[in-house]
This record gives C-alpha cells, structure tokens and sequence, in this order.
C-alpha cells in the first residue's frame, strides 16, 4: 500500500491486478441484460403510454434515451478500466480526497432508496407464488406498525437474506450470477411474448391506439414536450449506474471488453424488454378484460405452474438487478467514508440494512408520479457528477491520472485540505437552475414560472452541461497542466 494514507485506503479500493481482471466482453453484455430485465423497465413504456405516446413513440423514447446514456457509461467506465479503481476513488480527481465523500455518498443514497424498493418487488413475487399454491393461505392481517401482513414481512425478508449470500462473496460472484442468469432472462422474456400472442391472438388494443399527440387526438401537437420530459427520465433510469459503472469496468480484461459490451448489452436489451412490457400488458386486456402493466399481479392471474415459472424469473431478473445496480454503488461509498473499519462487504451489509429501514412498501405508497419525479429527480442530481467527472477526465486530465496521489491527501488531488471547491461548487450550482421544477413536479410548490418546468424537462442534460462547463472554468488552466 505504499505510504498511502489510512483513511483512504482499504483492499476493495485499491486499484485492481492483472489477475482480478476477469471480465470480458461477453460478461458485460450479460452483466447489462441481466440488470435491464426487470419490473420497473418491463413498466417503463407504461408512464410515457399514459402521457399519450403510442407504442412505436414509447419504445423508441426509450431506445434513444439508452443511447444517449451509453455514451457517459463508456466514457465514465474508461477510467476504472485503465487505472482500475472504483467510482469513489475516481472522484478524489474532481471532487478532492475528502470532498469526494459527498457525491459518493449521494450516489449511494439513491441506490440504497432502489435497493429497498427492488428488494420489495421481489419479495412480493414470493408471497404471491405461496399463495398461488395453498389458496392464498398465507393471506393475513396487517401488521401494526408494519401495516403488510406477517407472509409479506418474511417474503420481504427471505428475499433481502438472499442478497447477504451474494455481499459476503463479493463482485466475482455477482458477476457469476449475471452471466448465467442472462441468457435464462432473455428465454423467459420472449416465452412470455409468445405466451401473451396465443392467448389473446394477437397483440390487439394497445398496438392499434394511435398517438394522442397526432391530427385530432386529444394531445395535438404537444409531443415535444412530453417527449423530452419523458427521454430525460430514461436517461434518469441508469444514470445511477452511469455514474459507478468503474465499479464494473475496473475488473474489464481491457477497455474493448467494456465497450462492446455495453453497447451489446444495454440499448437493445431495453428497447425490447420495453416492447414485451407493452406488447404483452397489450394482450391483457383481450386475455382479462383489463390492462395489467404489473407482472407481479400477470403472474398471479395465470394460475397453475405458470405462476411459479413466471414469478421465480421475475425473482432471478431482480435479484440480478439489484446486486449489481443498487449494492456495489452503496457498498463502496460506504467503505469510502472509512476504509479501515468499513469494508465492501460492510458497505454491502449497510446497504441492506438502509434497504429495510425505509419500509419500501410504504415508500411505494405514498410516492405518486414515479416516471417524472422519482426518475427526473435524482438524475438533476445526478447529471452534475457525471458532467464534472467527464469534464475532469477527458478534457481537464486528457485521461492522464496518478493513481498513488489518489491515495494520499498531501498529493495532487488533496487540493485544500482534501476539499477541491471548484468540483463541489461545480456540483451544487449545477444542481439549482433545477430545483424550482422538481419542487414543482414533487407538489411542493405551487407555481413556478414556466422557464424552470422547462429546465426541468432537460434536467440531467442541464446538470451535465451546466457542471462541466462550470468545472472546466473554475479548475482553471493550472490544475489542468498537472
């Protein structure tokens, strides 16, 4: 370890050897459909088709909204692959040794907010397979306090206890998971596809409806807007991961292996999953006389070994989701804050612990507007880290780090005190022009004037542009001959 200092410096953050550099292309393309099957993306056309989009418009919204975000993955993800560290140690570059802790920790945040409601969604898969077989036997009364029955509390937490194997044993048995559970995913997606086309002859209702935002509909000529507001909300879905994808990529055998696979992995993957969420939610309503966009309550109307078979690939697709999107991010940005007594299987055990104490189910209760506040929310969070790190990495350093300096506070990123105020102040004036359209949109609000709905609509480009050209001005020339 060098003389690095103690305080940021452990063994899960160092940066990784030759011979812990197992991923190759094929891992991260299995590493992305495994993460981009599951409930909330199978849900995502839902929200822009109730803006009025039709499913042609929903899905491409959402192909392209994958591709923009591509670009910040492999930028971001070159970084942890030629240098081998993760997303917090990157930071120390813009943020400072100690300022790094701030953007890291909201990145975990958010992630544990995910975790919580992932682990939820999964557990609620149990429950109803239980039920499904013994004739909803293990129904119940609400807990006080609690307010879910004592069958969902344990269904809730047999899933989480599933979650703790794989924290214990670390990335490389993530990476098992993803890799075989990938292929597996993709069958179940298109067996459901198939399942849906017979039943109801066709896909009917859903895929005839026209845009509401075409001659004589009831949105005409307003698509634009919803467009933006809804393409920023799928950038919004992995910018998390935008941000802590050298969690992944540092592992990469080289940085080919983590760009093809990205590109193989993510856009498609989730324009077609999106398609099936549609197209089969289409099918429903010939099937049961109603729309079913939540594949929990499809698995449970089918009844028989249908239900078993649908709900365990729903329970794979979310296990898989959830350990790589919303454990690693949290695990080290926890060990982050104190590496010498916080390890990344601790930051692991940490995350879950958040995970349940923030009852997801009442979360899910009371938050209305998930597409347009949740998503477009937290990437005007965000959008700032990553328009700061890519503005630090590509144009301020020309790629160029010293990797023991970010390991040490008296090095070059030590800045003051471990605080380079030019990333922080870059952060948080990025985030303002924001603020007044996510208080409107969360209902805090009442009025604002329409230039910040505006803003709003554009939030993780905004953050993105406004934060990494402020960056670049307040670093100065100096810090970029370095």
């Amino acid at each position: 370890m060098k003389d690095y200092d103690a305080d940021l410096w452990n063994s899960d953050l160092a940066p990784t050897t030759a011979a812990t550099r197992t991923w190759d292309w094929k891992a991260y393309a299995a590493l992305w459909v495994a993460m981009v099957v599951c409930v909330p993306t199978y849900m995502l056309s839902a929200g822009l088709i109730a803006e009025g989009m039709s499913w042609g418009q929903a899905v491409f919204t959402v192909l392209l909204g994958n591709l923009i975000v591509l670009a910040p993955m492999i930028l971001i993800g070159h970084a942890g692959a030629k240098y081998g560290v993760p997303f917090p140690v990157l930071l120390r570059s813009a943020f400072g040794t100690r300022g790094a802790r701030i953007p890291a920790l909201a990145r975990g945040l958010v992630a544990c907010g995910w975790f919580g409601i992932q682990t939820w969604v999964g557990g609620s898969a149990i429950y109803v397979i239980l039920n499904g077989l013994s004739d909803n036997a293990f129904q119940g009364a609400p807990l006080p306090f609690l307010g879910i029955d004592i069958s969902q509390f344990l269904s809730f937490l047999g899933f989480w206890a599933i979650h703790l194997f794989f924290i214990r044993n670390g990335t490389e048995s993530i990476r098992w998971l993803e890799t075989y559970a990938a292929p597996f995913l993709i069958l179940m997606g298109l067996a459901l596809l198939a399942w849906a086309y017979v039943q109801a002859g066709g896909f009917g209702v859903m895929l005839s409806t026209p845009s509401a935002f075409g001659p004589g509909g009831a949105k005409e000529g307003q698509f634009m807007g919803t467009f933006i507001a809804g393409l920023t909300a799928m950038v919004g879905f992995w910018a998390t991961v935008a941000l802590n994808i050298p969690d992944f990529t540092r592992f990469a055998k080289s940085q080919k292996d983590q760009i093809i696979g990205q590109m193989i992995g993510l856009p498609l993957p989730m324009a077609l999953f999106a398609f099936i969420g549609v197209a089969v939610t289409s099918a429903t309503v010939t099937i049961y006389g109603e729309a079913i966009w939540d594949p929990v309550e499809l698995a449970g109307r089918m009844g028989g070994m249908g239900v078993v078979v649908a709900l365990a690939a729903l329970i794979v697709a979310t296990l898989t989701t959830n350990l790589a999107a919303n454990v690693v991010a949290p695990a080290y940005g926890f060990s982050n804050l104190n590496p010498q007594k916080i390890s990344f299987k601790m930051g692991g055990y940490i995350t879950a612990g958040v995970g349940i104490a923030i009852f997801p189910w009442k979360l899910l209760e009371s938050s209305g507007g998930y597409l347009f506040t949740w998503l477009i929310g937290y990437s005007a969070l965000l959008g700032p880290i990553a328009g700061i790190l890519i503005a630090d990495y590509f144009l301020l350093r020309k790629c160029d780090l010293k990797v023991d300096d970010l390991f040490r506070h008296d090095g070059i990123y030590g800045a003051h005190k471990g605080w380079n105020m030019a990333g922080l102040f870059a952060m948080i004036i990025g985030v303002l022009p924001n603020l007044p359209g996510f208080l409107h949109a969360a209902g805090m609000i009442e009025t604002v004037p329409e230039i910040f709905d505006t803003l709003y609509s554009y939030a993780w480009f905004v953050g993105v542009i406004v934060a990494g050209g402020l960056y670049l001005i307040f670093a100065g020339k100096k810090s970029g001959k370095q």
